[in-house]
């Protein structure tokens, strides 16, 4: 397999575009804080019909937050996410699953697998125990200039998706992505981040499978 770098868009298996995004002017560098917290999240492991979903070197920088308003908090998050994947090939259908959750119908999908790999960030809510069955509100939120800033209120959880990928062939698919920057304003109490990582399978049986990363302090 053969990889090239050009204009911030790793090229992986396939020619698919995987995110490595460049952080937009206006941002500044993680390493220029002087209060940073780097944060080594540990590797991720599912398999599902069909599917395996690795997570490999996924780490957080928590730095103070550009705003300096005393209600915001800034995280750069990096991370690699593969999905190995039997898939029938060139197969379409119509798009399943709830709405305005991780995976499903945010990643723009019109019939095909894909892979999506994002962050759910809450203000004040415990995220170790989110999964398809949370009873949370998730919103979408657009990436905004190669990274995120959005307002967050006690009790909210927001979905923000990373890159998306669709799946057309049988195979290995990566997105890799290196420091995202995600600027918080709003939430006067402890806020979480979590990775998510989804494979939907479109197919005789549609089916879905999650790796939920593991859940960690934005302050």
């Amino acid at each position: 397999m053969s990889e090239g770098l050009m204009s911030g868009l790793r090229y992986g298996k396939w020619g698919v575009a995987a995110a490595v995004f460049a952080v937009a002017l206006g941002f500044f560098s993680p390493g220029a804080a002087n209060a940073d917290v780097v944060v080594p999240l540990p590797d991720g492991h599912i398999e599902g019909p069909g599917v395996k979903i690795t997570s490999l070197g996924e780490r957080a920088i928590i730095s103070p937050s550009l705003a300096d308003n005393g209600a915001g908090r800034t995280s750069w998050v990096s991370g690699n996410v593969t999905a190995d994947v039997d898939t029938p090939d060139g197969v379409v259908g119509p798009n399943n699953g709830p709405k305005n959750f991780p995976g499903t119908n945010n990643s723009g999908t019109h019939g095909s697998s894909n892979l999506t790999t994002g962050y759910i960030v809450g203000c004040q809510v415990n995220l170790g125990t989110f999964s398809a069955n949370s009873s949370f509100t998730v919103s979408a939120t657009p990436s905004l200039s190669g990274g995120f800033s959005f307002p967050l209120s006690p009790g909210q959880v927001q979905w923000v998706a990373i890159n998306n990928i669709e799946l057309i062939k049988s195979g290995s698919y990566t997105i890799n992505y290196q420091d995202i920057p995600m600027e918080i304003q709003g939430c006067g109490g402890y806020a979480q981040a979590r990775q998510v990582s989804v494979v939907e399978i479109i197919g005789t049986d549609y089916h879905k499978v999650s790796l939920y990363g593991q859940p960690f302090s934005i302050g």
